[in-house]
């Protein structure tokens, strides 16, 4: 059956028993008002209620569908009355014409001689309506620009979204018929202050896909994910979101009830549950009580389909693969730290399973063994994550699309982290390779007009040449993103022995002793990793070597020249916020000339503008190269960093590892990343069981070890 080629004909063949006015009238609507339809949607606003009243059998989806195939056959149409040439059926003897017009008395018909009236052609009706309809749509999207009031540390920053939402999907979300799990934001802006983060940007989410979501520091990939969250970008309201952002309340709840309780529906029914077993008890021997057993009895096949029985172990197994013990699973959540209650809140978003995940470095608050295990576990997810992370061990373990924030707008790759790198820079080389080729034609062209410009013969052909160099579509060169350089300052070189413990054993109370004879060493030559679960006294490691903590057997000797610089993974609680970059410095080196304090930030990439804003309204990789660069002011010889990956971007961490390659003096650091592990460390000591040992195999053996761990505890 060949495709309908009018409007009538496919409104004939779609709806049979429609009534002939009512046909009449629609494609007489379609076919007068064509140019002012501009989408399908303008159509299905204009004749869908009609065509939904009028047809039996079709629903929302179905009309919609139809009146993206009359928008089909108006635009055809359209084009075809501009392309076709008319062609007469006989030869018109213009003379004839011409005396048969001489000598008729009413106005002639001859379309060749038929004098034209200067008159405009414009229809002003059709003028004011597609006027009002522009201003309409302009207001409409004015008020539909969202502003988020952002509280760090007192200081108060505002960030604005505007965002043009899908008319199609705005009907179906309040008429409760839409039923996709998809998720399509288009078009939005989003301002922090007076910058423009993302200018017209664009995404969309496929159910059961996992996002891997990167860019620079300072982007915003941050801010949209709260803004999505918060509601302040539209999506449909059946679609259930979960951000994992903040820490779980410390209060008399025990962990594992924690995370049950995130749960609704099952909470729900439970509590039901128990007020109709209470009220039953109290009106035993009541006939008035069949109402409330009937609703017990479907209470009981919800839960039952629910798997509710078996909700307590699904809760538990989460736990421990984050590291909660038994023990720990049993204790109340006031009793754990911030780190242990963002994983709490990690496990209770885990549990619930939303329609959108939405995760922020969630590597951060983990160790070795629990990002395996959450690897793996998020690797069975059915629904829909939006993750931001640093960590491409993590993005290729997980991540089936990424989304690349860049240049003001989100561009979508295939594949993950590794992939999404190879299909970037072959899809640079093609837009470098597609310039080129433009310029040179454009030159070759150009070459032609400047050559024949004076020349009459020529002319035509100039003319030509100009309108086709108008035609040409504007390609910019590609902006291709500037490399990272961090820079460590120069050090004296010294002589062994520079740092060592022997024999020492630590302990806060004699009943829980944290090291027992530990004997290690590090030379100015030493890269040397530190791994272990968390809580197994990696940091206090740390501060027995710098000398914060005494030993108390056993001796720690260090060279008398030996200058430490430290990172604290709570780096971000140890800079004043509320002063600029170059105030910090100033505040706690004092006396130097401020070109010394720029110098410094600058070799961390905090440069221009960016060294005099507050350090509260830096983006948490920025805070870490301010840290970096106040480590470094002394001009340190040993470095001893706790986490310093975290926040950092990809690109950032890539440049540590070649400026800590460079370093001439030693380092000692703590990290999960296993990318920046393998970089730069010859050494690897692992903490556990009150000792530390060095393991040869390296990191991949660590790995390995942890792996069997894992299995064996789950």
């Amino acid at each position: 059956m060949a495709a309908p080629t009018s409007c009538v004909e496919l409104l004939g063949s779609l709806f049979p028993d429609i009534d002939p006015q009512i046909s009449n009238y629609v494609t007489g609507i379609i076919e007068d008002s064509a140019d002012d339809f501009d989408t399908a949607d303008d159509i299905y606003e204009a004749i869908g209620a009609l065509l939904l009243d009028s047809a039996t059998g079709k629903t929302e989806d179905d009309v919609f569908d139809i009146c993206e195939k009359f928008h089909g056959i108006v635009k055809s149409s359209q084009s075809s009355d501009t392309m076709e040439h008319k062609v007469l059926n006989s030869p018109i003897q213009i003379g004839s014409l011409s005396l048969n017009t001489r000598a008729q008395t009413v106005e002639p018909q001859s379309i060749w001689l038929t004098k034209k009236e200067n008159v405009s052609q414009v229809d002003q009706k059709k003028l004011e309506k597609a006027e009002a309809k522009l201003q309409k749509k302009n207001e409409k999207r004015a008020s539909q620009t969202t502003t988020v009031k952002k509280v760090t540390n007192g200081n108060c920053e505002l960030a604005s979204a505007s965002q043009q939402l899908n008319r199609r999907d705005t009907k179906m979300d309040a008429a409760g018929s839409n039923k996709s799990y998809d998720i399509r934001i288009e078009n939005f802006d989003v301002s922090y202050g007076e910058k423009s983060l993302l200018v017209d940007a664009s995404i969309h989410l496929i159910y059961g896909r996992r996002y891997g979501f990167v860019g620079r520091n300072g982007l915003g990939k941050t801010t949209v994910l709260q803004m999505i969250s918060s509601g302040q970008l539209k999506i449909p309201s059946h679609i259930t979101i979960l951000h994992v952002e903040q820490e779980v309340v410390g209060d008399e709840t025990l962990a594992l009830q924690s995370v049950l309780e995130s749960d609704q529906r099952r909470e729900n029914l439970l509590r039901e549950e128990r007020d109709i077993n209470t009220q039953l008890q109290d009106k035993e021997g009541n006939d008035s009580t069949d109402g409330l057993s009937a609703r017990l009895s479907e209470i009981y096949h919800q839960l039952e389909a629910i798997d509710a029985d078996k909700a307590p172990a699904k809760a538990a197994v989460i736990l421990a693969g984050l590291g909660f013990t038994p023990k720990m699973q049993g204790m109340h959540t006031r009793e754990f730290s911030g780190g242990w209650r963002m994983r709490l809140a990690l496990a209770r978003a885990l549990f619930s399973k939303p329609d959108l995940l939405l995760l922020d470095e969630p590597t951060n608050m983990l160790d070795m063994k629990a990002i395996i295990w959450l690897e793996d576990y998020l690797q069975t997810w059915t629904s829909t994550i939006l993750v931001v992370s640093h960590d491409r061990q993590f993005l290729n373990a997980v991540a089936t699309d990424i989304l690349y924030l860049h240049s003001g707008r989100i561009d979508t790759y295939k594949g993950n982290y590794e992939t999404f790198m190879k299909s970037r820079e072959d899809r640079l080389k093609n837009q470098q390779k597609e310039y080129e080729a433009q310029q040179q034609y454009r030159e070759h062209i150009q070459v032609f007009i400047d050559r024949f410009r004076y020349n009459a013969n020529r002319a035509s052909q100039v003319q030509s040449k100009l309108k086709l160099l108008e035609k040409l579509p504007e390609l910019k060169p590609v902006a291709k993103e500037s490399e990272v350089i961090l820079k460590f300052p120069e050090c004296n070189k010294l002589s062994p022995p520079i740092l060592q413990l022997d024999e020492v054993t630590f302990y806060y109370s004699e009943d829980q002793v944290i090291f027992h004879n530990i004997c290690v060493s590090a030379s100015m030559e030493s890269r040397i990793c530190i791994v272990g679960e968390n809580g197994a006294g990696k940091t206090t490691l740390l501060k027995i070597l710098l000398g914060e903590l005494n030993p108390v057997k056993g001796l720690r000797n260090a060279h008398r020249n030996l200058k430490i610089g430290y990172f604290s993974q709570h780096h971000v609680d140890q800079l004043e916020m509320d002063i600029s970059s170059i105030e910090l410095l100033a505040l706690r080196y004092t006396g130097k000339p401020i070109e010394m304090y720029r110098s410094i930030l600058g070799s961390f990439g905090v440069t221009g503008e960016l060294a005099t804003r507050s350090v509260a309204s830096l983006s948490g990789g920025q805070k870490s190269r301010v840290a970096f660069a106040a480590m470094s002011v002394l001009c340190p010889n040993f470095f001893i960093l706790d986490e310093p990956t975290n926040h950092l971007d990809v690109e950032t961490i890539e440049a540590l590892g070649k400026a800590l390659q460079k370093f001439q003096g030693g380092v000692i650091l703590v990290s999960h990343d296993e990318r920046l592990i393998r970089v730069i460390c010859n050494e690897l000591w692992v903490v556990q069981g009150g000792t530390v040992r060095s393991l040869e195999g390296g990191f991949d053996e660590y790995k390995q070890i942890v792996e069997q761990e894992l299995q064996a505890t789950l």
